[in-house]
């Protein structure tokens, strides 16, 4: 529910309302605007009887949220979402932000060599997972809080942020000390205790599309992170499992724009998972920011072939600069751009 205020409400009236609200059993959610307050009422899985409060002094209007995730839901926020990082980059807004760096943080040189390339190539935010949950528990699994400290010394030296998976709690809590995105993984999208979790943190989350989930499921994930406070979340597109092998996942495009109509968070695809195949990445990238997508996250190796995960799908130096050159070309036509970091902060990559 969403009790939307008066332009003349005092703060009497307002606190008034809060205080009802939480008589009734529920939370209250103050969202100020630009002309008037609104206040949104959570953890109403009952029907609200709203008769109580629209007698209220100040009160304009009661509006029943209809969907089952409300706090990312369009209904309950207009405006999209912008979420800013340290070194000036905006996820969300007109902006496309482009996410680089190898699946996993091998070595202090590799982490460094990736970072010169994706700080000169035209990314903003650099990724590398310390820890990595794999299908085979004889898969590497990453260099835990090491491996924390070389991605921070990276963004020390390059001006790029930092975004790494969490996998628990604990990882949470020293991702959330070192990194400035918090990331979670498709396997732990509806790990709920985890969404409390880095709820509760004060530091950006980007959510990952489970490999079997509904877009409704995604979202009610991304609920249970707002639920706790923090409102600071991305939605990732990864790609979906399928019965069609060709390619490691489907990378379900539609989701954008329909991600884009639901909410007000932020929307990035992540077209390395989405297929598994080094050659598909550049044009689905292309097709990603086509859709709506605000951003990219795409998995980059100094040397692929030595990876020691998904090399496969990791695209080389020079073809992530191709990528992007190729998504500046398709944001223009959007009237959107490319953000990059530089030695003078971040400008825009339009050339061809």
């Amino acid at each position: 529910m969403l009790i939307l205020m008066q332009q003349t409400a005092t703060q009497a009236d307002i606190e008034r309302v809060l205080a009802t609200v939480v008589e009734l059993g529920f939370q209250a959610r103050p969202i100020p605007g630009e002309q008037r307050m609104a206040i949104g009422v959570v953890g109403n899985d009952r029907q609200i009887d709203g008769s109580r409060l629209e007698a209220l002094p100040g009160v304009r209007e009661i509006i029943h949220v209809s969907a089952p995730y409300k706090l990312v839901s369009r209904e309950w926020k207009k405006s999209d979402t912008e979420i800013r990082l340290f070194n000036g980059t905006v996820v969300g807004g007109k902006g496309i932000v482009v996410m680089g760096g190898p699946c996993s943080v091998e070595s202090e040189e590799q982490i460094m060599e990736a970072a010169a390339f994706v700080a000169a190539m035209g990314g903003a935010v650099l990724r590398g997972g310390a820890y990595k949950p794999r299908s085979s528990p004889y898969s590497f699994q990453g260099m835990g809080e090491e491996g924390l400290k070389i991605l921070a010394r990276a963004r020390e030296k390059y001006g790029l942020a930092i975004i790494t998976e969490a996998i628990d709690g604990e990882s949470a809590d020293r991702v959330a000390d070192y990194a400035d995105i918090i990331q979670i993984g498709a396997r732990n999208m509806q790990n709920f205790a985890l969404l409390r979790h880095v709820g509760k943190l004060d530091k950006p989350v980007l959510l990952k599309r489970g490999i079997s989930a509904t877009i409704k499921e995604l979202l009610l994930a991304a609920e249970y992170i707002l639920s706790e406070g923090n409102e600071k979340v991305i939605l990732c597109e990864r790609g979906i499992r399928s019965f069609d092998d060709a390619t490691r996942n489907v990378m379900d495009i539609a989701a954008i724009p329909i991600l884009k109509q639901l909410s007000h968070l932020p929307v990035i695809a992540d077209p390395s998972h989405g297929t598994g195949l080094r050659n598909k990445v550049i044009p689905m990238s292309r097709a990603a920011v086509a859709a709506g997508a605000d951003g990219l996250i795409v998995e980059m190796h100094p040397h692929p072939e030595k990876a020691l995960s998904d090399g496969m799908q990791s695209l080389y130096p020079e073809q992530f600069g191709e990528l992007v050159r190729e998504v500046g070309k398709i944001a223009a036509v959007l009237d959107r751009s490319v953000l990059s970091i530089s030695s003078r902060g971040i400008r825009e990559i339009l050339e061809g």
